[in-house]
């Protein structure tokens, strides 16, 4: 959907221009492959053989790889080699970008700081560096789909099952295992790089802590709970890179930020899921700038995109009810089949739209706590305490419900399955409750634990489920200060007044 938008703008901008435009797509669900969307339509696989045949037939045509997504930027040194004519940033520095171990370089050559990783050559070499910069760490390969055989493992058990994984799906790029930062903010700057200079940006945070895939997190813009040094410093990399890179067109860089210290997660020389909604809360399209770019034209700089009098929240759409006994709690590879944007005149407005424009249903009775670890608990405690200010009553399992009323919040125990006790997690199910809020510790469950029965039950039976603490915290606070009545109904442009 999101790069579907970007392939039409980007035609779009071109035919204004009086130039003939051709789109190479075989998902007949996609706009861009409406017959109205280019002068003409190749309802083709995205392979270079594919892509070989047409820029035979189609004699001096220029190449756009960057609005398609991951598979298009793929081919981008293949077309190279072959002689193809490809607009924006040149193919060595997008390989740069996408090589793992030539990016690290580069940082390193810039002074820009990245988590510890090394590239994997074999399990045991995998096992020793784990060991040596500590548990959790990050398994990713290059060149990957939605962040498919993307794994946080936890222990040597779970690194050696990810490292299988992830040397299926990626055997020709290399696999590196990075350390993963917890308790760390990822912070998104999509933007356009014209010549080696930044065009327009925007930064955006995420909700949830790193962890949760850029498609799955619930992004915020302009960020509402970042440094103002921290915002400086994320800039002041952008830039740095940009002008390594001689990035000509559009590009997404993900940042971790914690304690006001910033590290790059990646680097995207191409528009990402984000560019259609940074466009639309900004006002200003990044992928006709970027268009216009790429086509040799001189832009001028002076866009706003920080100091905005309002603010846009991103949620994600999920289809688990479709997929029988998938667990839905989120992980770093991607599952949501959607997303939508609104906008409010602060975080808590914007974000209740959002997530009410998804199917959330406001809680109005009752919500099941069930927290693992004692930091979750204690992290979540104040939002407990809102959550009986609102009139809802709690219930929780075993340890919950013990440290919440040890800390003077009443509530109202509930027996796991294990438990096999009334009144059981299946029973509140089944009798009604309005809200569940599970989150599990890091790790990877094993088997059908009673953490994800519970999880699966909310899917099949409709309930509301929230399986990240960030994510809790801001519905909490949000429901406190906001009643669903009072949510404004505006218009696009009577936010936008560019």
């Amino acid at each position: 959907m999101e790069f579907d938008w970007c392939c039409v703008t980007a035609a779009k901008t071109l035919r204004e221009k009086g130039l003939e435009t051709i789109i190479i797509n075989c998902n007949p669900e996609t706009v861009s492959t409406d017959f109205d969307s280019a002068d003409k339509l190749y309802f083709e696989q995205l392979t270079f053989e594919r892509v070989s045949d047409i820029y035979d037939i189609e004699e001096n045509a220029n190449l756009v790889l960057s609005f398609g997504g991951q598979v298009p930027n793929n081919l981008a040194i293949a077309c190279f080699k072959a002689g193809y004519k490809i607009l924006g940033t040149s193919p060595e520095n997008i390989d740069r970008a996408e090589d793992r171990n030539k990016f690290s370089k580069l940082l390193d050559t810039l002074g820009i700081e990245q988590p510890g990783w090394q590239s994997l050559k074999g399990v045991d070499e995998a096992l020793t560096f784990a060991k040596k910069i500590g548990y959790p760490v990050l398994v990713r390969p290059s060149y990957v789909l939605s962040g498919s055989a993307m794994n946080v493992a936890y222990s040597s058990i779970e690194l050696t099952k990810h490292l299988k994984s992830a040397s299926d799906i990626s055997p020709e790029h290399p696999v590196v295992i990075s350390k993963f930062v917890e308790g760390a903010k990822e912070i998104e700057v999509d933007g356009v790089g014209q010549s080696g200079e930044l065009l327009i940006y925007a930064i955006s945070e995420h909700v949830e802590n790193a962890g949760v895939h850029s498609g799955d997190a619930t992004i915020v813009l302009p960020p509402q709970r970042l440094y103002l040094e921290t915002v400086r410093k994320v800039k002041e990399a952008t830039k740095k890179i940009i002008q390594a890179l001689n990035i000509n067109g559009p590009f997404n860089i993900q940042f971790l930020a914690k304690d006001n210290k910033i590290q790059v997660i990646e680097l995207n020389l191409r528009a990402s899921r984000s560019f259609p909604f940074v466009s639309k809360v900004t006002g200003y399209n990044f992928v006709e700038l970027a268009t216009k770019v790429m086509m040799g034209e001189k832009l001028t700089n002076g866009f706003k995109t920080i100091d905005l009098d309002y603010v846009g929240v991103k949620a994600p759409q999920f289809s688990f009810s479709r997929i029988k006994g998938a667990d839905p709690r989120l992980r770093v590879e991607m599952s949501s089949t959607g997303e939508v944007a609104c906008f409010g005149d602060d975080l808590q407005e914007a974000y209740l739209k959002a997530i009410l424009a998804v199917g959330f249903k406001i809680p109005k009775k009752g919500v099941l706590l069930s927290l693992g670890g004692d930091k979750n608990k204690l992290d979540l405690l104040l939002s407990a305490k809102q959550l009986i200010n609102l009139g809802l009553k709690i219930y929780a399992t075993h340890h919950t419900s013990e440290f919440l009323k040890s800390h003077g919040i009443e509530n109202t125990r509930i027996y796991k399955i294990a438990e096999k006790r009334e009144p059981s997690v299946l029973s509140l199910l089944n009798e009604g409750i309005d809200l569940v809020i599970n989150i599990s510790e890091g790790g990877v469950e094993k088997g059908e634990t009673d953490g994800f029965i519970l999880r699966r039950n909310c899917v099949d039976l409709g309930i509301p489920l929230i399986t990240n603490l960030q994510a809790a915290e801001l519905l909490i606070t949000s429901l406190a200060s906001k009643k669903v009545e009072d949510l404004q109904i505006k218009s696009w442009d009577e936010y936008v007044g560019n």
